[in-house]
């Protein structure tokens, strides 16, 4: 992952209010608490590395589920 996409995750886990740390050329340090916050960690990452037709297909899955279309 490049500085530039750890920032941005680190960004949006901040907006999450889920506590994490990045410093220049250090990991990015994440607290995982529960469930939830690991959802969102996977979430977060998934939107920088799945493809765009890989997130459109997994948003039309959801609101296929959403809307009954199952």
């Amino acid at each position: 992952m490049s500085w530039a996409d750890r920032w941005q995750v680190y960004q949006r886990l901040q907006e999450l209010n889920i506590p994490s740390w990045c410093s220049g050329n250090q990991p990015l340090t994440v607290e995982i608490t529960n469930t939830e916050a690991a959802i969102q960690l996977w979430s977060v990452t998934r939107q920088l590395n799945a493809s765009r037709q890989d997130l459109i297909c997994s948003l039309k899955e959801c609101l296929n589920y959403r809307h009954g279309h199952r």
